[in-house]
């Protein structure tokens, strides 16, 4: 990163969300023996008030219907 001498670098923070699909990709990237890389390349991130999130994070298959909630996410992290 290079800065000229009067701007000071942007420092930017995961969210929990985005801490949540890293954790997925790595469950992904695991679980079916794949590079975690491509996947990580793909995240496309916004930048908001709480930090970066990812709009298009990972969905990881489990047995059953249910759906990942945004607790089983902030879960993942604690």
């Amino acid at each position: 990163m290079e800065l000229n001498n009067t701007e000071e670098p942007v420092i930017l923070k995961l969210t929990n969300q985005a801490l949540g699909a890293v954790m997925m990709a790595l469950q992904e990237s695991l679980l079916n023996e794949i590079d975690i890389v491509p996947i990580l390349k793909g995240f496309e991130l916004v930048d908001t008030e709480d930090g970066l999130v990812v709009t298009n994070p990972p969905t990881v298959r489990v047995s059953g219907e249910q759906q990942i909630t945004e607790q089983d996410l902030i879960n993942m992290v604690e």
